[in-house]
């Protein structure tokens, strides 16, 4: 049983817990996940490490309330026990030799583009952050994405917070003006991956995807979190999380995505059900 050490909620659908760990913080690093399970009768679900505290012994994760387990994690608070909490897993996002970075976060993929952001601010490496959202209220982080980047830029769909486009807005504009970049790590929907992937294509720039399928079991037996990457089937739980943007195959991700909504849909039903009784 894993102790829930804080609860904080960071906008109306997106929730930050920090959970007693202390054998998962010691060997985190940035990129990796953790599955865990609300209770005994609760499915595995796959959530990134957004950050760790190896002397308090503690893991943070950031949820999006979308389906039945993640309703029924958010009704939990501060005091009380998650069942199963495993990790890391996956492998950790390659950070050696980057010196200059452009770190793209879209919407709650910005949870995993902070520890990423962090630790290579702590690597001494440049790092620009562009984070985009679709109004103010929906901004997650701005403070600690402001506290590990050197140049922090805001965008938002409607124009309510930081300036009015998308991420590939802000980085068209700085590579139009002659920035360059050794990597471009880029965390969020699919099709924004998928277009900023196309823009740093233009560019020459290696691009680095995270992949956030649906995951079982996190050890590439079930097979649910195949992709198409180069032309080749990998697994984001023990090829990934992370993937040469250029080479991974937007699309059929993207349907393979779409076909689990139903089912994502209906848990979110029964959930509600559940907890009107």
């Amino acid at each position: 049983m894993y102790l829930i050490k804080r609860k904080q909620e960071l906008n109306p659908t997106v929730t930050l817990m920090e959970i007693a760990a202390p054998e998962v913080a010691a060997k985190a690093r940035a990129g990796q996940f953790i599955i865990l399970r609300v209770d005994e009768n609760g499915e595995r679900i796959p959530l990134t490490i957004a950050d760790y505290d190896r002397t308090q012994g503690t893991v943070t994760i950031i949820f999006q309330v979308v389906g039945g387990t993640t309703m029924k994690l958010n009704t939990m608070n501060q005091g009380e026990y998650i069942q199963d909490f495993v990790g890391p897993l996956g492998k950790a996002t390659e950070l050696e030799g980057i010196k200059k970075v452009a770190v793209v976060g879209g919407g709650v993929g910005c949870a995993i583009a902070y520890p990423v952001a962090k630790a290579l601010h702590e690597r001494g490496a440049e790092v620009t952050g562009i984070v985009g959202f679709r109004n103010k209220d929906l901004v997650i982080l701005e403070e600690e994405f402001r506290g590990v980047c050197d140049r922090y830029l805001l965008m938002s769909d409607d124009g309510s917070a930081g300036e009015k486009g998308l991420v590939t807005d802000a980085l068209r504009s700085l590579l139009e003006k002659g920035e360059s970049f050794d990597r471009v790590i880029v965390i969020g929907p699919l099709i924004m991956m998928k277009f900023v992937c196309a823009l740093t294509k233009e560019y020459g720039i290696k691009t680095v995807v995270s992949m956030n399928p649906i995951m079982v079991d996190g050890t590439g037996m079930c097979g649910g979190c195949r992709l198409t990457v180069g032309g080749k089937v990998k697994f984001a739980c023990v090829d990934g999380p992370d993937f040469d943007g250029h080479e991974v195959d937007f699309d059929e991700a993207i349907k393979r995505g779409a076909m689990y909504r139903p089912f994502e849909q209906k848990a979110r039903e029964s959930a509600c059900n559940l907890f009107k009784r």
